[in-house]
């Protein structure tokens, strides 16, 4: 008979499963039930107590999850089961030769079952049932578990190998390190759960946010950045990211035919705790083009980029009987929605600077409805690109947004370039500041096509001054309290408070009366503006650093350089190898 568990052994448990669920309801369904710093206190707590504890220990504890060092690189692992592409489709009438081939593979008499692709009736008679699923634009992922536990987590890689990007994949707290043992049927002792890991799109937009604050290139797109997170050495850097994953697919798995169908694996895996959705079944090609079209109309209200919805014989039997081509396999097509594109006037070309000197053009377009948003800006990119496509303003463009999130300027409808077309003047000096500028890379001075950007190189720009100070004051860098965008350009542009530096802004208690004489900063906004650059003065080294601006240290390797040097004398004394 087992033991009683102790009150410690008890306490352990509960912190065990409440941080489970809460993970599972934060990230899986969306609906939180406690806070971040709730979050956070049982978090600490329970680490605590497994360090006193040891004989406690489980690998699948929610402690795991924190991000450990980083790593020296991924090994490859070959793939149990082949882990292979799926065929693409454009068309209706590919969609319907597709079902049509999927009969005959079956044993169907097509001539004699014509009306196979119309009613139901026909289909249920047929023997023929198709899963339809949204198709996610992310990182294929296979995840395998034995006895439940999470052991292995591999890209596709090449279909056949793929990289172990297991120490990564544990810092996702959507995916479960041990599945729920109270699931429906149990959980094979063996089960690889295939999906795809994902970059919501709201945190696409905060890390992109970033990225421009810091001076570096945006990412293209949320596919973009998964994957580019995922092969991140550092799992620190990972788990900032809040990656997502939707279960899609059954790899290898003990005994081999525990599940039925396609529906079946998936509500099954579901209720192991892991994410997945729930696939729409239709018997007929007009069932399944019916989904097609009506899904479009919800694809771009969904947290995650879709482009396109998966089609597979429901029947596991059936999709192992038909087996793979080179590529792909056969039971299963992808139907791909065409990037939606619409064409606009472009009236102007800005020339922002941001805090590290970057110059960006950015169009200025009359508004147009685009994957359900209206859009009037759109990133140009570079000046490199600008004269590549030979974007004039009043030119007719082709927006798209489809898979990029970020509206770009795809191309230049030519025949419609009106007479007055302008040429665009790429500054030659910076717009704001009539200072020197830095072409990257330096002989895109002789060849501009091969531009990918140009700097503004004077410290004293007040374009990149204006931009340092908003960075440095922002919530998650020096996070002082009133001192934000608004506060800054009113303190500048309407008073004589020297801020230009952010020394400036620690002696801004000096002028105290002055700040009061500004519109709407009464004395209460006044005393916690000042109480905050107060507070801020506690910073750690870390936020400090990753608060100053400088090109290509912001948030993570201010963390990073924290770590290694302990105080901004030793950081100073570093030579280039250290900091390399």
């Amino acid at each position: 008979m087992a033991s009683r568990p102790t009150s410690i052994e008890k306490r352990i448990r509960e912190l065990r499963d409440t941080l489970n669920k809460a993970n599972h309801a934060y990230y899986v369904e969306s609906r939180p039930f406690i806070s971040d710093q709730e979050y956070d206190e049982k978090l600490a707590e329970l680490a605590k107590l497994e360090a006193d504890h040891p004989e406690f220990d489980d690998p699948a504890s929610p402690t795991k999850r924190m991000a450990d060092q980083p790593t020296e690189g991924f090994s490859q692992v070959r793939h149990r089961l082949p882990m292979l592409s799926i065929d693409n489709t454009y068309s209706a009438d590919e969609v319907r030769a597709w079902v049509k081939s999927m009969a005959r593979a079956v044993g169907v008499d097509t001539e004699a079952a014509p009306d196979l692709f119309g009613g139901s009736e026909a289909g249920k008679r047929s023997g023929l049932q198709f899963a339809c699923d949204p198709k996610i634009d992310g990182v294929a992922m296979s995840l395998r578990y034995q006895d439940g536990l999470l052991v292995t987590a591999v890209t596709r890689g090449d279909g056949t190998t793929g990289d172990d990007v297991t120490s990564n994949v544990r810092v996702i707290k959507a995916i479960p390190l041990r599945l729920n043992e109270d699931a429906k049927g149990g959980v094979p002792p063996v089960l690889e759960i295939r999906g795809e890991v994902y970059l919501p799109i709201k945190e696409f937009h905060r890390i992109n946010a970033e990225r421009e604050a810091e001076g570096e290139e945006p990412f293209m797109n949320p596919r973009n950045a998964c994957a580019g997170t995922l092969k991140q050495l550092d799992p620190r850097i990972v788990a900032q990211r809040k990656l997502g994953f939707v279960a899609h697919g059954l790899g290898d798995i003990d005994p081999r035919n525990r599940f039925k169908s396609h529906a079946e694996f998936i509500a099954s895996v579901r209720s192991m705790g892991v994410p997945a959705g729930e696939p729409t079944l239709c018997l007929t090609a007009d069932e399944i083009l019916a989904f097609i079209d009506g899904f479009a109309k919800k694809k771009d209200h969904q947290p995650y980029m879709i482009d396109g919805v998966v089609v597979r014989l429901d029947n596991l039997a059936q999709q192992r009987d038909l087996g793979f081509t080179s590529k792909s396999a056969r039971g299963a097509i992808a139907y791909k929605y065409p990037a939606e594109r619409k064409s606009t006037q472009l009236i102007d070309v800005l020339h922002q600077v941001g805090k590290t000197g970057k110059i960006t053009p950015r169009a200025v377009m009359k508004p147009v409805l685009l994957a359900g948003t209206t859009v009037q800006h759109a990133t140009l990119h570079n000046y490199g690109l600008v004269q590549q496509k030979d974007i004039r303003i009043g030119d007719t463009v082709i927006v798209e947004k489809a898979g990029e999130i970020i509206p770009q300027v795809i191309e230049v409808v030519l025949k419609e370039r009106p007479k007055g077309a302008k040429k665009l003047e790429i500054p030659g000096r910076c717009p704001e500041c009539k200072g020197e500028i830095e072409v990257e890379p330096p002989e895109a001075v002789e060849d501009p096509l091969q531009e990918t950007a140009r700097r503004c190189i004077n410290p004293e720009c007040p374009a990149q001054i204006r931009e340092k100070l908003i960075w440095f004051t922002g919530r998650k860098q020096m996070d002082i309290e009133g001192l934000g965008e608004k506060t800054i350009d009113q303190i500048r542009g309407e008073s004589k408070i020297p801020l230009n530096h952010f020394a400036d802004i620690f002696k801004l208690a000096k002028h105290r009366d002055e700040l009061l004489a500004l519109e709407r900063m009464g004395e209460k906004k006044v005393d916690n503006l000042l109480a905050g650059v107060e507070e801020a003065k506690q910073r750690p080294l870390a936020r400090v650093l990753g608060s100053l601006g400088i090109r290509h240290v912001g948030t993570s390797n201010g963390k990073l350089l924290a770590r290694r040097f302990k105080s901004i004398d030793d950081l100073l004394a570093a030579s280039a190898g250290d900091l390399e």
